[in-house]
């Protein structure tokens, strides 16, 4: 039993062991290079293990290319490699780029793929042009109406603009400006709406690509829908301004009068009681007149007769059997 439990062990240890080996010396991936017409040692391969570079995908890269009638180099794909790069999908975008006949080296993919751009997916769209959707844009145009237009943009991927180019955002907010300037330059809306070529002509025209990582083929208008009429609501707006600011003066004016009406009631009080005061007075200036001798009895009697008369009057035209009120 312990001699069977020893071979147990072995086997066990030979087989890590060969494991290993095969780890660190890819015999087999080697073999497929050697077949494939890729020129490659045995201790590059294990070189590129300690500098932690997948073998697999380095002599895939150059099986790839060299199948494809490309000279690759291996430190240059171990470079792109270590410097964070995919190295597959460049060499796919390199393959691709030969075969449409489009010019592409090495140096400038491998810029474009470090600059986080899918360069693959770039050679692809160079070659198929890609259609974008913009989002709805509203325009006045001079007549107030309002017009919600869509747009649809044929763009092909420019390779010499993808490092340091705009993206599709900035292609979408130009376009929908041009949109935007086309319709509000327009007299009338019926006019955009019997040629909304004309929307595309001027838009294509002002060369909306300039700076950018794509080239516009082409720019169609895929809907316009009739929206509010925004001059109307302004004028509306406008109306209910003015009729709120007479409104304010009006109210205005009215607190005027009040306050002035305020202010001549407190003068007729202060007024009355100026009068009050003074009649007050007269009993006092009598008496001292005729304890003076300025003033004597009869002259007081017929004053006193003179008022009474006086009274008599008021009393007879403010009676309701008057004859004023008679020929009211």
């Amino acid at each position: 039993m312990e001699d069977v439990g020893i071979y147990i062990v072995i086997i066990i240890g030979a087989f890590v062991g060969l494991w290993i080996i095969l780890y660190f010396i890819p015999i087999g991936m080697w073999f497929s290079a050697l077949l494939s017409g890729v020129r490659v040692s045995l201790i590059q391969l294990i070189f590129m293990r300690w500098r932690k570079v997948p073998p697999s995908i380095i002599v895939k890269a150059m099986i790839n290319s060299t199948k494809a009638g490309l000279s690759l180099s291996r430190d240059q794909l171990e470079a792109h490699y270590l410097a964070g790069g995919n190295v597959i999908n460049v060499v796919n975008a390199l393959i691709s780029a030969d075969k449409a006949n489009i010019p592409l080296d090495f140096n400038s993919a491998t810029a474009i793929d470090l600059a986080g751009r899918d360069v693959f997916q770039a050679v692809q769209m160079s070659v198929n042009p890609k259609v974008i959707d913009t989002p709805p844009v509203a325009a006045v145009a001079k007549d107030g109406i309002q017009l919600i237009a869509k747009a649809r943009v044929t763009v092909r991927a420019n390779i010499k603009q993808l490092v340091g180019g705009a993206g599709e955002e900035t292609v979408l907010a130009r376009v929908g400006e041009g949109v935007v300037s086309s319709i509000g330059s327009a007299s009338s809306h019926k006019a955009v709406l019997e040629n909304p070529d004309s929307i595309s002509k001027v838009v294509l025209s002002k060369g909306l690509d300039a700076g950018t990582a794509f080239e516009i083929l082409s720019i169609d208008i895929a809907d316009i829908d009739i929206g509010k009429n925004i001059g109307a609501v302004l004028q509306m707006d406008q109306a209910n301004a003015d009729k709120n600011i007479a409104q304010a003066k009006a109210e205005e004016r009215r607190a005027m009068a009040v306050a002035l009406e305020q202010e001549n009631k407190a003068l007729a009080q202060e007024m009355r009681a100026k009068v009050i005061e003074a009649e007050a007075e007269v009993p006092k200036a009598l008496s001292d007149a005729l304890r003076a001798g300025n003033m004597g009895v009869m002259d007081y009697m017929r004053l006193k007769n003179i008022e009474a008369d006086t009274g008599m009057r008021d009393s007879i035209t403010k009676s309701p059997d008057s004859g004023q009120d008679k020929k009211k």
